[in-house]
C-alpha cells in the first residue's frame, strides 16, 4: 500500500500538466507580490507628493511681500536734522500715505490708513536718510511694506473678492454720509455671486468704487442701491459705463481681519496702480518678529548651524572612538555586553529623556546658558550618539576578515590594520549613519524645548554662547500664532526644513554610492 502510495505521488510529480499548473501558480504569485510591493510604493510616493504640494501651496504667499509705491517728504515736522537718528520716520510714511485720500480726516479713517502699512515702515527711509543727510528736507520715492493684514487681502488669501467694471452708468446721490445708487438693469453681470437685497457684517459685503470714493452697500433692490460712503467721493457726477466698479467680498467682515474701510483704502490704492509686489528677501536675512511681515528665519537658521555643528564636532569623535574600541578591542565578558544593551537600548530612548537630563545635568549643574546653542548641541549630541555608535560598528562589521588578517600577515599591528585598512574602508558607511543621525538631531523639537530654546528671540546669535532658537522650534512657535500672516511663514519654514533634511539625507546617498566598495 506505501508502495502504490508513493509511486501515485511520484507519477503526480512528473505529470507535466501539474508541473505546469504550479509553474504558473508560482509566477501568478511573484506578480502579485510585485504589484503590491510596486502598490505600496506608488502609495507612499502619493502621500509624499500630496503632503509637499500642500506645504508648498501653502508657502508660496510668505515668498513675496506686497509694497506701497508713494513719495515721502523727509519734512522737519517729522524728521529733525540735527538729529536725523531720532526722527518718526514711520509716521512721515503714515502721513504720505493720508495725503492719498485728503477727503478722509474722521480718527477712524486716520486709525485705518496708518493700518496699512508696516510697523517698520520708515526703516529704509532712516537708513537712507543716515547714510546720505542731504535727503533730509526732500520728497523721497519709497517701496514701503504693507501690513500683514493688507498684504494678506491683497493677495487674494483672507477673503474672497470679485470685481470687475460694473455695466451701464451709476449715478451717486452724493459725496459723503447716506449715499444712494442708481443704476441700470444688469449693471452687476460682471460680477457673478451678488443675489442679496441686504447686507451686513455677518454677510457677504458689497462695496461700490466710483468716482474716486467707496460705498458701502446696506441694501439693493432693482436698480437701485442704499448705503454710506466709507470713503467720500469726489463728485456726485454720473459714472459712465466701465468708470465704476462693485467690489463682492464673499467673506463676511465678522469672518476676516481687514475691515470694510480698510478694503476700500486698499482698493482705491489699486485703482492708483501704487501697490506692487516683490520677492521677499527679507524672510531670509531677518530674525524673529511680532509682526508677521517682519518675521525671518536668520536668526533661528544660525541657531540651527551653531547647533549642529556642536552636535558634531562632540557625537562623531566620541561615537567613532567608542565604536572602533568596541568593535575591534573590546575583550568580550559580560560588561562589555552590558554596555552594548544599554547602548541599543539609548537608541530607542524618547528624545524628550534627553531635554529632561540635558535640564538637570547641563543646566542646573553645570550652569550652563539657558536657551544657547551650546547647550542644545550637547543635548543633540547625547542623543545622536547611540545611532552613530551602531553605525558605526555595523560599517566596520561590514568589512570581510580578509582585509584584517592580510594586513597582520604581513607584519602589520591590530592596531595599524584596523586604521590604516578596515577604518577607511568602512568609512562611507561610517559618514552615511553619521548624516543620517545628523538629520535625525536637526528636526528634533522637544529636547531643546526643555532647555528653554522656546524663548522669542529677534536677535541673531553672533556665538553658540548666546541666545538663539533652532528652526524646528521656530516652526512650533509660530505655528501656535493667531496671525495669518504667520500661517505661511510656517509653512515656508517647513519647505527651509524639508529641503535641509532632503540634502543630507541625498548627500548619505551620494557618499555612500561614490566611496562604497564591493568585494
Amino acid at each position: 500500500m506505501t508502495d502504490f502510495t508513493a509511486s501515485a505521488g511520484a507519477a503526480s510529480a512528473l505529470d507535466p500538466a501539474a508541473a505546469q499548473k504550479r509553474r504558473a501558480q508560482r509566477h501568478r504569485a511573484n506578480a502579485r507580490f510585485r504589484l503590491y510591493g510596486l502598490a505600496a510604493i506608488v502609495l507612499a510616493v502619493a502621500f509624499l507628493a500630496i503632503i509637499i504640494a500642500d506645504i508648498t501651496f501653502k508657502a508660496l504667499p510668505a515668498f513675496t511681500q506686497s509694497t506701497l509705491q508713494i513719495d515721502v517728504p523727509l519734512a522737519s515736522e517729522f524728521i529733525d536734522p540735527a538729529d536725523a537718528k531720532a526722527g518718526d520716520y514711520d509716521g512721515a510714511v503714515r502721513a504720505a500715505l493720508r495725503n492719498q485720500f485728503p477727503n478722509s480726516t474722521t480718527k477712524a479713517d486716520r486709525k485705518a490708513i496708518g493700518s496699512l502699512v508696516s510697523g517698520s515702515a520708515g526703516d529704509p527711509l532712516k537708513a537712507l536718510a543716515l547714510s546720505d543727510p542731504q535727503r533730509l528736507g526732500q520728497t523721497v520715492p519709497s517701496n514701503v511694506l504693507l501690513s500683514s493684514d493688507a498684504d494678506l487681502y491683497a493677495k487674494g488669501i483672507t477673503a474672497s473678492v470679485a470685481t470687475a467694471a460694473g455695466i451701464g452708468a451709476a449715478k451717486p446721490s452724493g459725496v459723503s454720509g447716506p449715499v444712494t445708487i442708481e443704476f441700470a438693469q444688469g449693471a452687476f453681470a460682471n460680477t457673478p455671486g451678488i443675489d442679496r437685497e441686504s447686507f451686513d457684517a455677518t454677510s457677504p459685503a458689497l462695496l461700490i468704487a466710483i468716482n474716486g470714493g467707496v460705498v458701502r452697500i446696506n441694501t439693493i433692490k432693482g436698480g437701485r442701491a442704499e448705503g454710506e460712503s466709507l470713503v467720500p467721493l469726489t463728485s456726485a457726477e454720473p459714472a459712465s459705463s466701465g468708470a465704476w466698479r462693485p467690489i463682492f467680498i464673499r467673506t463676511p467682515e465678522s469672518q476676516r481681519k481687514i475691515t470694510d474701510l480698510q478694503v476700500a483704502f486698499v482698493e482705491l490704492l489699486k485703482d492708483k496702480h501704487v501697490i506692487g509686489s516683490k520677492l521677499n528677501t527679507a524672510f531670509f536675512a531677518r530674525g524673529d518678529s511680532r509682526e508677521p511681515e517682519l518675521a525671518g528665519i536668520l536668526g533661528s537658521l544660525t541657531g540651527t548651524a551653531f547647533t549642529m555643528l556642536i552636535t558634531l564636532g562632540l557625537c562623531l569623535p566620541i561615537g567613532l572612538g567608542a565604536a572602533i574600541y568596541l568593535e575591534e578591542f573590546a575583550p568580550r565578558n559580560r560588561l562589555m555586553h552590558l554596555i552594548e544593551v544599554n547602548i541599543n537600548n539609548l537608541a530607542a530612548v524618547p528624545s524628550i529623556v534627553f531635554g529632561l537630563l540635558g535640564l538637570a545635568v547641563f543646566l542646573n549643574v553645570f550652569g550652563m546658558p539657558r536657551s544657547s546653542p551650546f547647550a542644545g548641541g550637547l543635548v543633540l549630541a547625547l542623543l545622536v550618539l547611540p545611532t552613530i555608535i551602531i553605525a558605526a560598528r555595523a560599517a566596520l562589521k561590514s568589512v570581510p576578515p580578509s582585509i584584517r588578517e592580510a594586513a597582520i600577515g604581513i607584519g602589520a599591528t591590530h592596531q595599524q590594520a584596523v586604521f590604516h585598512h578596515v577604518l577607511p574602508m568602512a568609512m562611507p558607511g561610517i559618514l552615511t549613519g553619521t548624516i543620517i543621525g545628523m538629520a535625525h538631531a536637526l528636526g528634533e523639537t522637544a529636547p531643546l524645548l526643555m532647555i528653554g530654546m522656546i524663548a522669542f528671540i529677534t536677535d541673531v546669535p553672533k556665538n553658540p554662547l548666546e541666545a538663539a532658537t533652532v528652526l524646528p522650534v521656530q516652526i512650533f512657535l509660530w505655528s501656535d500664532l493667531p496671525e495669518a500672516g504667520f500661517q505661511s511663514k510656517t509653512a515656508a519654514a517647513i519647505l527651509v526644513l524639508i529641503f535641509f533634511l532632503i540634502a543630507m539625507n541625498g548627500l548619505a546617498v551620494w557618499l555612500r554610492t561614490k566611496f562604497e566598495r564591493r568585494w
